[in-house]
């Protein structure tokens, strides 16, 4: 009844998605195995895309050649660039989504895909052969051979749902957990755990009194994720709302705190730090009397209602009770309750660079699977995973991305050195050479290396390298325009700016703080018809370039050199209890780890600069 597949996805929340379409686009016969093909990447949680650190890697995907960013594109209904009033690298794009849309616009997607297959139903268990996959089980008790397989199974792996004292099995409202998968890959070896995630109430958004909270408006010039011109931005928006919990409510949801499964201890898995239950706030924020609420809709023509900051597991009519005292939900109807959720994952130092498992030869995992949380970071891994799978089978050179690279390599570096104990998510101070990776130049740092994959196709390619050309010429522009200072000065004091005392040019005078290209045409009018022949993204990435020139040097420099350390590979099956001036906390991570390189040892928790001393000298012999 099936062939044999080049690579068998399991699962098409967002990490599936952008895996099938990965490995497809990019010449395999996959795959796409759901248990309902009707909410193909579902928005589980909010309706939205992008943030801090989160829009960054939505641009790294699209430059990369995935579909994120086109997606969200299509199904915005709102954009904005967060952090604009801090330096470049901290700007954020995100976009609330039409929830419907969104899911409607990546299953079109995919089955247009030429290479991508479908089939309906639980896949409970793995086909292995000698250490290695070889397809996968269904619950029909079918075997679909592959030569490959992607595990992004969410949070459905034994997934548990609580509101307050009731429970049930799920991996999401409606939708039953997935059994079999973790039983047989603890028999196999795995180290498995439990991990919680919750969301909100969503409401009636007819109920609700507008006039009682705070509008928050989209940008007065959109921008969007794609860097390709086949998206545009948005020319209406719609607005979200801010309004504020108070005493009172804290008070209604404290009389469910006896039945919450988060305090009574019927829910063991840990949940996101960054993203707590409204339980959790008031708990561990006695001394605050309000939290914040965003009412975010859901979609254009739909009245339902993202209740953003009020995720909880309590009982539905505690939810309810509390709602009603937030200043705008007096007259509230409630569509569902929150809830949490609990469902296994597995331990992601026992992944490889690319994905795939140290024990299960072309086995990969991607997503919550991983512990991570958040669609973005599940993106990117689906991503990662589906492109690595295609090569191991095609028996080319894996793909892998530094942590000078993109976020995307920080995010894995950090799963596969340290593992996570809580959901992770990406945050800007993760990365240490965020200055170099800004959401304005992802293409300029991976669109040359997914086109040398035949991921990223001739006209995202050519397009890349018109930006590149025309910033080197908007920057050459700035260079060549010099003024005396008898010229200059009476413009610099018009616009409130120290005079100079040598002959300066327009370049010089960006790197000045608060001083943008904008104050260069109020000064020099003649500018603004010279920049006309450039694109508006080319204009922006000259100025980011020229005004932080010295600190992006910096930051080059020092990428550089732990780029030495990334290139003192390790043999794999190196016994580092060979070295008896190495820790013992040292050798038992390395050994389970098994670094390829002296930078990826250096990053492993427990391994100190001292150990990593010893290291050298050793390799180094």
């Amino acid at each position: 009844m099936f062939k044999e597949y080049d690579v068998i996805v399991v699962g098409a929340g967002h990490a599936g998605c952008e895996a099938a379409a990965a490995a497809a686009n990019m010449g395999s016969k996959v795959l796409l195995a759901t248990m309902n093909m009707n909410t193909i990447a579902q928005m589980s949680c909010n309706p939205a895309m992008g943030g801090v650190a989160k829009g960054q890697i939505v641009r790294e995907i699209d430059a990369l050649g995935g579909y994120s960013g086109i997606i969200s594109d299509k199904t915005s209904i709102q954009f904005r660039m967060l952090n604009r009033s801090k330096g470049p690298a901290m700007w954020s794009p995100r976009v609330q989504s039409d929830r419907m849309r969104f899911a409607e616009e990546w299953r079109l997607t995919l089955e247009g895909i030429e290479n991508v297959d479908f089939w309906q139903e639980m896949v409970t268990g793995l086909i292995v052969k000698d250490q290695r996959v070889a397809g996968v089980r269904t619950s029909l008790g079918l075997e679909i051979p592959g030569k490959s397989v992607v595990l992004t199974n969410g949070t459905f792996l034994n997934g548990v749902i609580h509101i307050g004292e009731k429970k049930f099995g799920g991996g999401r409202t409606g939708e039953r957990a997935a059994t079999g998968i973790t039983e047989q890959l603890i028999e196999l070896g795995f180290e498995s755990g439990r991990m919680k995630t919750g969301t909100p109430p969503r409401v009636d958004g007819r109920s609700l009194d507008y006039t009682k909270m705070t509008e928050q408006p989209g940008d007065d010039l959109p921008g969007k994720f794609s860097y390709l011109n086949s998206t545009t931005p948005l020319t209406q928006q719609k607005s979200c709302w801010i309004t504020y919990t108070s005493p009172e409510v804290h008070n209604e949801l404290q009389t469910g705190f006896d039945k919450s499964p988060m305090f009574n201890g019927r829910i063991q898995g840990l949940g996101p730090r960054y993203c707590p239950s409204i339980e959790d706030k008031i708990n561990r924020f006695a001394d605050r009397d309000r939290h914040q609420i965003f009412v975010e809709p859901e979609g254009w023509n739909t009245v339902e209602i993202y209740v953003n900051g009020f995720s909880t597991s309590l009982p539905e009519d505690v939810q309810y009770n509390a709602l009603k005292k937030v200043p705008g939900f007096e007259q509230v109807k409630m569509f569902r309750p929150g809830y949490a959720i609990e469902y296994d994952f597995f331990q992601p130092t026992q992944l490889s660079s690319t994905l795939e498992t140290k024990l299960i030869e072309n086995l990969y995992f991607a997503g919550q699977i991983n512990g991570t949380t958040g669609y973005e970071e599940a993106c990117c891994q689906g991503l990662m995973a589906g492109i690595n799978a295609h090569l191991k089978v095609k028996e080319q050179p894996p793909f892998i991305l530094g942590r000078s690279q993109a976020y995307i390599g920080v995010l894995l570096d950090d799963l596969i050195n340290k593992g996570t104990e809580e959901p992770y998510r990406m945050f800007t101070s993760r990365a240490e050479f965020r200055l170099l990776l800004r959401q304005d130049n992802a293409d300029l740092r991976l669109t040359k290396l997914s086109y040398g994959l035949g991921l990223a196709d001739d006209s995202r390619y050519q397009q890349m390298l018109d930006k590149e050309q025309q910033t080197k010429n908007v920057i050459s522009l700035l260079e060549d325009i010099k003024f005396k200072p008898d010229v200059i000065n009476p413009l610099l004091a018009s616009v409130d700016q120290a005079p100079v005392k040598d002959k300066s040019s327009m370049s010089q005078l960006l790197k000045r703080p608060n001083f943008s290209i904008h104050d260069l045409e109020i000064i020099y009018p003649e500018l603004q018809s010279k920049l006309n022949q450039f694109s508006t993204e080319s204009i922006e990435q000259a100025g980011i370039q020229i005004k932080y020139e010295t600190y992006i040097e910096r930051e080059k420099k020092n990428s550089e050199k732990m780029n030495e350390l990334e290139n003192q590979n390790i043999n794999p099956d190196f016994n580092y209890n060979d070295i008896p001036s190495l820790s013992k906390e040292a050798k038992e991570k390395l050994l389970k780890i098994k670094p390829s390189t002296i930078g990826q040892a250096s990053r492993i928790s427990g391994v100190s600069p001292a150990d990593v001393s010893v290291l050298m000298v050793y390799i180094g012999r």
